[in-house]
């Protein structure tokens, strides 16, 4: 079980049955010791957030997820086929589960799914990922400076800002969190 002062961004806790991410976390100390922390939970299974309120000495239970390592193959227009490296057992998910990954996703890429009651809840990119520009705008000549942006496209079909300077076949990193450009591969 959890203390509420337990709960850190990113602890899955369990709700009601369902699983839920702490996306957001205050605490406020009172007179006389107590305190309450404020949390936004993300629900794991339908993706809406919801603001909740713990007390000193409320007790939170952890969600059991457990996490697999698997292997992007390809998609089509309805589901994302996956791959167990270590069984080969291949299996799909539908474009809802996979939401936002996909904009991220290349073929062959490894990944980690996150599983609650047998289902897949999360797919779990890595906090920042390598993709090639496939398209993007040459840079006006004489604009050079340093805080000029450009729209770019990925090969996986992403659209970002990036900096002037990036060309098409540069190697960028890319925050998943955020889908901001983090800096060119060196």
């Amino acid at each position: 079980m959890y203390q509420p002062t337990d709960l850190k961004k990113g602890t899955v806790i369990q709700l009601d049955g369902k699983p839920f991410r702490v996306t957001d976390y205050s605490q406020k100390v009172m007179g006389r010791g107590g305190s309450i922390v404020n949390v936004k939970l993300k629900n794991l299974i339908d993706g809406s957030v919801i603001p909740k309120t713990f007390k000193g000495q409320d007790k939170i239970e952890p969600a059991e997820v457990n996490n697999k390592s698997v292997q992007y193959l390809y998609s089509d227009s309805a589901q994302f086929y996956f791959m167990d490296p270590e069984s080969f057992e291949q299996f799909e998910l539908d474009t809802e589960v996979v939401d936002d990954a996909a904009r991220y996703l290349k073929e062959g890429d490894n990944l980690n799914l996150q599983f609650f009651d047998g289902k897949v809840i999360t797919v779990e990119l890595p906090k920042n990922l390598y993709l090639e520009v496939t398209y993007t705008e040459d840079v006006v000549k004489g604009d050079t400076s340093g805080a000029v942006l450009k729209d770019a496209t990925l090969e996986t079909g992403l659209s970002l800002k990036v900096p002037a300077f990036i060309k098409v076949g540069d190697v960028i990193s890319v925050d998943t969190a955020t889908g901001d450009y983090r800096e060119r591969k060196k």
